[in-house]
């Protein structure tokens, strides 16, 4: 595709990567930076004049064929190009090569290991595993990477599969709750139901001072709970992301 026109004004378009979309019975294609749309579709970038080379829908990219507005506005029922090129770019299908698709497949698997060993723990040791041990589990459970799904969701699917084939969980958070609440004994039964633990307690004429572990999935929670006195007289501090225990080697 090293020569691609539009047929209205002759822009050249390069690097191209092509998004295909069939509804309505018609076939929709975008047209892209190569690289981008991954990216895109991850989170990574959010500038769309980046991820698109031009706010056009082609029914065919190469030969520069540009969709009806009619068909446009009865199938997507708007006529905003940018609009509907965004939803092409989330719902499409990324036309690639099979070597291209396999590099990315590959680079996918690799980031989804990365974000899992850095979020998880072996909780009877508190050691992280190496990017290495979690692909070796990936593939004891033959995981296969979703192109279409980013790497954050498909890294908590993995959790969740891998555990049958090694002992892990997220990684704790370990929070301090500050208050002097008249309700303080009521908000404490309350954290500690979210709380994988607690480490500490103190009180001191009517204030409470405890240090929690918590699973990061119950951190909106845990800061709703304090949100929740309106009198500000509860407060929360995140002491450390991930309860890790310090000076170990990764696992191997």
């Amino acid at each position: 595709m090293s020569k691609i026109f539009t047929p209205t004004n002759q822009i050249r378009l390069t690097n191209v990567a092509v998004v295909r979309m069939k509804k309505g019975g018609k076939r929709f294609e975008i047209a892209c930076y190569k690289n981008k749309v991954v990216s895109w579709r991850n989170g990574i970038e959010k500038d769309i004049d980046e991820v698109l080379q031009t706010h056009s829908v082609f029914t065919n990219v190469s030969k520069g064929q540009v969709a009806k507005k009619e068909d446009l506005q009865k199938i997507f029922e708007t006529d905003d190009l940018t609009k509907i090129c965004k939803h092409i770019l989330e719902k499409g299908e990324l036309q690639i090569s099979d070597k291209e698709r396999n590099a990315q497949l590959d680079a996918s698997f690799k980031d989804i290991a990365t974000i899992v060993a850095d979020k998880c723990v072996n909780p009877e040791t508190k050691r992280p595993y190496s990017v290495t041990m979690i692909e070796k589990a990936m593939k004891d459970v033959h995981y296969s990477v979703k192109p279409n799904r980013n790497s954050k969701q498909q890294a908590l699917e993995v959790i969740r599969l891998i555990k049958t084939v090694l002992p892990i969980d997220r990684a704790l958070m370990r929070v301090k709750i500050e208050s002097s609440s008249k309700d303080a004994k009521k908000l404490k039964d309350k954290f500690l139901t979210l709380a994988s633990s607690i480490e500490s307690e103190y009180w001191e004429t009517g204030e409470i001072t405890m240090v929690l572990l918590i699973d990061p999935g119950n951190y909106r929670q845990v800061d709703e709970l304090v949100r929740s006195d309106t009198k500000g007289t509860t407060h929360m501090e995140v002491l450390s992301l991930k309860e890790i225990v310090e000076g170990d080697t990764l696992l191997d």
